[in-house]
C-alpha cells in the first residue's frame, strides 16, 4: 500500500466519526511497515483518544514502529487539550516518517505539530490527497476560518417546483419524497451538529427534528420564532434535545430550551451564525420552509444545498426557493423514485 492508498484509508476511517467528534475534526490514521498496514484508528468521540493514539496502540509489535510510516489526514496536535499532544506520542513511539494530508488551521496547532516532528528529526511529507482531506473536514475548516457553522440547505420539491401543497392535513403529513429519501435525511441529521427551522414550519408541520429513522444522535434544534408564536406543546419543545430559540424579546431559558434575543431589523442570518459560532456549533442543517431557506440563500450564507425531487406534481402550492444564483452542481443521483441534487456555493461569504 502506497501513501495515496493509505491516505484514502485514513479518510474512510475518519468518516466513521461523523456526527460524534464535534467540535473536533474528523481524523483517521494508518501505520505502514514495508507497505503493510500494521495499525489503524480514528478519532471516535470528542474528549476521547485521537486517531494517532488508536493507530499506535493498534500495533501488535511496537518494535516495528521505528521502521514504520504514520499516515494521517490532519496535522497531529501539539498542545494539551482534553488529551495530551499527539506529536509528543509520535516522537516517543520512534516513528521516523509521517505523512500528513493537511495542516490544522486551529491556532493552537497551525503548523506547530509539524514543526515539533521536524525538530525531533522526523521526516514529514505534506499535502497527500490534500483536496480530499480538505473536503473531509469542510465543517471544521469553515468553522475555524470563517467563524461560523458549515451551512447545508435541504428541501424536497415536486416535479413542478413546489415544496408543499396549499392546504395540508392537520393529522397526516404530506410527503413529497419516498421512505428511502426520508431515511437518508435522518442520516444527514445525525451527521450535523444542529438543525434549524422557522416558525411557519414549526406551526404547520410540528416536526420533532430527530433521527428516529436512522441510528445516531439527534442534532441540537434551532427555531426562528420572533414573536413566540409556536406553542410550547409543540414537539420541538419536548425537552428530549437541546433547543435554541431566536426571538425578538428576551425570555428566561427553561430546562433544555434556551431563548436568545436578536434584532430582526438587521441581518438575522448573520446574527444567528455569530451566536452558533460562539456556542461552538460547527454545522447547521436548514430544514425550514421557503422563507427561511430563502433568507440564507439571499444572504449568501450557505455552503451546500441538497434538493430532493419527487415524482409528484402539485400544480399549485408553496413554491420552492429561488435557486437562480446556484452555479455549481456537485452531483446528482437517484434514490428509489427520488432524484437528489447536491449544489456547492462557490461564491460563499465568510
Amino acid at each position: 500500500m502506497n501513501k495515496t492508498e493509505s491516505m484514502k484509508k485514513c479518510i474512510a476511517l475518519a468518516k466513521q466519526g461523523l456526527g460524534t467528534t464535534y467540535p473536533n475534526p474528523l481524523v483517521g490514521a494508518v501505520i505502514l511497515h514495508k507497505g503493510k498496514v500494521i495499525g489503524s484508528g480514528w478519532h471516535q468521540k470528542a474528549g476521547g483518544a485521537h486517531a494517532e493514539v488508536h493507530a499506535i496502540n493498534d500495533v501488535k509489535e511496537p518494535s516495528l514502529l521505528v521502521e514504520s510510516t504514520l499516515i494521517v489526514n490532519l496535522e497531529p496536535c501539539s498542545h494539551h487539550g482534553k488529551t495530551p499532544p499527539c506529536a509528543d506520542l509520535i516522537i516517543r513511539s520512534g516513528i521516523k516518517h509521517v505523512v500528513i494530508g493537511t495542516q490544522d488551521p486551529f491556532e493552537e496547532v497551525q503548523g506547530k505539530g509539524i514543526q515539533k516532528l521536524i525538530d525531533a528529526g522526523i521526516r514529514v511529507d505534506m499535502e497527500v490527497e490534500k483536496e480530499e482531506c480538505l473536503a473531509l473536514n469542510k465543517r471544521f475548516f469553515t468553522f475555524v476560518k470563517k467563524k461560523r457553522p458549515y451551512i447545508i440547505l435541504k428541501w424536497a420539491e415536486s416535479l413542478d417546483g413546489y415544496i408543499a401543497p396549499i392546504q395540508k392535513s392537520e393529522t397526516t403529513p404530506y410527503w413529497i419524497s419516498q421512505l428511502p429519501a426520508r431515511k437518508l435525511v435522518h442520516k444527514w441529521r445525525s451527521e450535523e451538529q444542529a438543525i434549524l427551522i422557522g416558525k411557519n414550519t414549526a406551526l404547520t408541520d410540528n416536526p420533532s427534528l430527530t433521527t428516529r429513522l436512522h441510528k445516531g444522535s439527534s442534532p441540537i434544534r434551532v427555531l426562528i420564532d420572533p414573536k413566540g408564536k409556536v406553542n410550547r406543546r409543540a414537539k420541538i419543545f419536548d425537552n428530549n434535545q437541546k433547543t435554541i430559540v431566536f426571538t425578538a424579546t428576551r425570555q428566561p431559558s427553561v430546562n433544555q430550551i434556551e431563548y436568545i434575543a436578536v434584532d430582526f431589523t438587521k441581518n438575522v442570518v448573520k446574527q444567528i451564525c455569530d451566536v452558533l459560532y460562539h456556542k461552538n456549533i460547527q454545522s447547521l442543517l436548514i430544514e425550514g420552509g421557503r422563507i427561511t431557506l430563502q433568507y440564507f440563500i439571499d444572504a449568501n450564507l450557505w455552503d451546500e444545498a441538497r434538493i430532493i425531487t419527487g415524482k409528484k406534481t402539485l400544480i399549485t402550492g408553496v413554491k420552492s426557493p429561488n435557486t437562480s444564483s446556484f452555479t455549481k452542481k456537485k452531483g446528482s443521483y437517484n434514490l428509489g423514485e427520488d432524484l437528489i441534487d447536491i449544489w456547492i456555493n462557490d461564491q460563499v461569504l465568510p
